[in-house]
């Protein structure tokens, strides 16, 4: 079995992720709620064979929040528009387990997933209480959001599961729509929620959408452990992100799953130049727009970040890296400069698959249906 390759998610922050951003020349100041941005950015990226588009998202904003928060699409709606300006790379919004309902969350992610092609994948965290507030949830304590999202978790993938791959025939001649032996209801009742099924909607044709999740905690680990399949995990350090992703993976093979089913994608801040001076000159003009941002972990010449990035990949510690654009030029120069030298290399991807989904692009095992 070859190694798999690593995976590139790029996450569109509109106008970035840090106070100041928006105020470059060259960023639309509207960047976050302008279509037209993020067509042309999720382009970009299926140029550059990304995997997946990643969105995160917040639920409670105040006067202190970055811009981007500020103004912002819901991730489902801009995603839903972006699958039909798109064809093969990966769709990835977040929803909240803590204020969402899991039918509804389950209805909308396998709707992306049939609009797109396969190509959904849901990044499902935990809330904190000004988004509990703005979703009447104001009576749950901290305490209840892990076995709350463990719940909500279980029903989302049953109801996934509602349909085996077959069940619908559409026989016109013969009258027959589909098999109702092969439509299972779920009937779940748990402290949090009670969900009978079956959901409206036939089996993705990537077995079940990809879940991702985000955390440190052991309590967030332990549920990970289960369900997860992609984790999106802090990538300032590498040592404690060696230490993370050991005793992480260690909890799935206790879990009786596969290590190699997990994937490691830590966020990521590339500012590449053509030399290590020009680098360090777009990180200056961030800067001189008056907030300094941390100093990326991958910043340089093309050649040095590649090493950087081949370096983490070999450790083991990024399986994916989440690439986020903070320089208006961001995702460009990383594609120009460092994903053909990671490509020659054989690190990453030079085409898509035929007929891609997001599964197919993650090189994550099809999974069958619990009822099978």
């Amino acid at each position: 079995m070859r190694e798999r390759q690593l995976k590139l998610s790029g996450n569109v922050d509109g106008v970035g992720w840090s106070y100041t951003s928006w105020r470059h020349p060259d960023m639309p100041s509207d960047a976050s709620e302008n279509i037209k941005h993020y067509v042309e950015k999720a382009q970009l990226l299926e140029k550059g064979k990304f995997d997946t588009i990643f969105l995160a998202d917040v639920s409670h904003i105040g006067p202190g929040m970055i811009p981007h928060y500020l103004s912002m699409f819901e991730g489902i709606s801009i995603l839903s528009a972006l699958s039909m300006v798109t064809k093969s790379i990966g769709l990835t919004a977040t929803i909240a387990t803590s204020y969402a309902d899991p039918f509804t969350v389950a209805r909308q992610v396998a709707s992306l997933d049939k609009i797109s092609n396969g190509r959904a994948g849901w990044n499902a965290i935990t809330s904190n209480p000004g988004g509990l507030a703005n979703y009447s949830r104001t009576h749950l304590r901290k305490s209840d959001l892990y076995p709350m999202k463990e719940e909500f978790l279980e029903i989302v993938k049953g109801l996934w599961d509602s349909y085996e791959d077959d069940a619908f025939i559409r026989d016109k001649e013969r009258g027959v729509f589909f098999d109702p032996k092969k439509m299972h209801q779920l009937y779940y009742t748990g402290r949090y929620f009670s969900v009978d099924g079956p959901l409206n909607i036939s089996r993705s044709q990537q077995g079940r959408p990809v879940i991702f999740q985000a955390g440190t905690s052991s309590d967030f680990m332990d549920i990970a452990a289960k369900h997860a399949e992609g984790i999106m995990a802090p990538g300032d350090s590498f040592e404690y992100l060696k230490g993370y992703t050991a005793e992480l993976k260690r909890r799935v093979k206790n879990q009786g799953r596969s290590p190699d089913d997990l994937l490691i994608m830590p966020a990521q801040n590339p500012i590449v130049g053509e030399t290590e001076k020009e680098a360090i000159e777009k990180l200056r003009e961030i800067e001189a727009l008056g907030h300094r941002i941390p100093k990326p972990q991958f910043i340089g010449s093309a050649e040095n970040v590649a090493q950087q990035i081949e370096h983490w990949y070999r450790e083991g510690i990024m399986d994916i890296m989440l690439v986020r654009q903070e320089h208006p030029t961001g995702f460009e120069d990383f594609i120009k400069l460092v994903v053909p030298i990671l490509q020659d290399r054989g690190i990453i991807r030079k085409e898509y698959d035929d007929n891609a989904t997001l599964r197919g692009n993650l090189e994550l095992p099809y999974p069958d249906s619990m009822y099978k």
